[in-house]
């Protein structure tokens, strides 16, 4: 088992660290930008489930 992952670690195929560190600084940025919009989203939904006024209380605390 060890070897395996010492062979797939090795592997210069597939996807490099820097390709992989690129697309989650990409999707960082993104939440970033909508993070208002997210917020409301995600509250909305906990809204519909649990009833109207307990989203607040989950998603307290989040600056604007």
């Amino acid at each position: 088992m060890l070897k395996l992952i010492k062979n797939f670690l090795k592997e210069e195929d597939g996807m490099g660290t820097v390709e992989v560190v690129i697309i989650v600084a990409v999707l960082v940025a993104i939440a970033l930008v909508f993070r208002r919009a997210i917020f409301d989203f995600v509250q909305s939904i906990v809204d519909k489930i649990f009833g109207d006024g307990v989203g607040g209380e989950i998603i307290k605390g989040i600056p604007d």
